[in-house]
């Protein structure tokens, strides 16, 4: 089992910026694929964010390029994500997830463990 904690959630003032932190513990692996996804109410479970094993690649979302920023420090078996100019927009419930695979996917049904969350809030 793999367990994932978010944290750095918060209420934040459009154009603002936010670092989300997820600690992995449990049977993890540094060769395992991290994604953050997110939830806004009345909506379905979204990709936002995905690195590979090595941390050599990421993908994102086309409505946060250029704004967010996936990272990843497999010393510390924990993945970040920057969130910089941020919009009511992004207002949602994000989750970290992790798949035993070395790529990371854009599906929701392609990841195995996840964490409970942490809650976004942009004002405008």
């Amino acid at each position: 089992q793999v367990q994932l904690v978010e944290s750095g959630g918060g209420l934040v003032q459009a154009g603002g910026s936010l670092r989300l932190s997820c600690a992995a513990s449990g049977r993890t692996s540094s060769n395992y694929a991290m994604g953050w996804f997110r939830q806004a109410p009345g909506k379905e479970r979204e990709f936002v964010a995905g690195i590979t094993g090595s941390g050599g690649s990421t993908m994102y979302a086309d409505s946060v390029k250029g704004r967010f920023t996936i990272s990843r420090n497999n010393a510390e078996s924990t993945v970040y994500l920057q969130m910089n100019s941020l919009k009511p927009e992004d207002t949602a419930v994000y989750s970290c997830a992790t798949r035993r695979w070395y790529l990371s996917s854009i599906r929701v049904s392609d990841y195995e463990y996840w964490g409970q969350g942490t809650q976004v809030t942009v004002s405008s």
